[in-house]
């Protein structure tokens, strides 16, 4: 990979960026990093990369928050997005990605309305169901984290759960799709390469990421979490 001056510079605030806000929020780091991606290296490759790198950086935030993964709770949503992740990867391929955004926006509104109304086993129920649509929506536009956050905090985690939580879920989606996007051909050796470079930078970021989100409390986690969701939305409206 060659890269000029200007993305060089983009390529160098973006992935740190995105490394630290998926750290610090539990997610979000799609939402910077697919963009800056895209924009430097092509939309299909873009995609691709940027799972790779995900994956890898989400090794990183499941290592710093072990003793905070919620297993037991998080293994249902887990399943689902490994499933929705492996089958929106391989449409990817063939799909139109304006067909997602609207779609994906469509199930924003409808999974706040359903995060108000699904009490019980109805909103566990629920919580799958939209971790399988992020899967599946992730694999066609390079993000799930309006479906996935909001699949997560159905489980009404305490902030510290809720990242391992969505550490744990964001690391199982993005190998998938990896895995699937380098058996197509879009992942190559030096994107594995660019990935192992950036280790050292993976594991400042998601600690510097974990200290953010100790001192910042419930409330501003919270805010930091919707902030995350309306940059999402706003996203695909806009794209």
């Amino acid at each position: 990979m060659e890269f000029d001056a200007l993305t060089l510079v983009l390529l160098a605030l973006v992935i740190p960026a995105s490394f630290m806000l998926s750290a610090a929020a539990g997610l979000g780091g799609s939402l910077i990093l697919v963009p800056g991606l895209m924009l430097s290296i092509g939309t299909r490759e873009g995609i691709a990369v940027a799972a790779l790198l995900l994956a890898c950086n989400n090794i990183a935030k499941v290592v710093v928050y072990r003793k905070t993964l919620p297993w037991a709770s998080s293994a249902l949503i887990a399943a689902a997005v490994m499933v929705g992740s492996a089958l929106g990867a391989t449409l990817m391929l063939q799909m139109p990605e304006a067909w997602v955004r609207y779609a994906v926006a469509t199930m924003l509104l409808l999974t706040l309305t359903g995060d108000f109304v699904a009490q019980g086993s109805v909103r566990k129920i629920w919580a799958v169901f939209l971790a399988f649509l992020s899967g599946g929506t992730s694999g066609f536009s390079g993000t799930s984290g309006p479906l996935k956050g909001v699949a997560i905090r159905s489980l009404q985690l305490e902030r510290f759960y809720f990242v391992g939580a969505a550490s744990l879920v964001s690391m199982v989606g993005d190998t998938t799709k990896a895995l699937v996007f380098s058996q197509s051909g879009l992942i190559t050796a030096s994107h594995l390469l660019l990935a192992g470079v950036l280790v050292p930078v993976m594991a400042g970021c998601t600690l510097l990421g974990r200290k953010i989100n100790r001192e910042i409390g419930e409330k501003w986690h919270s805010i930091l979490f919707w902030t995350v969701m309306g940059g999402y939305l706003t996203r695909l409206m806009v794209a």
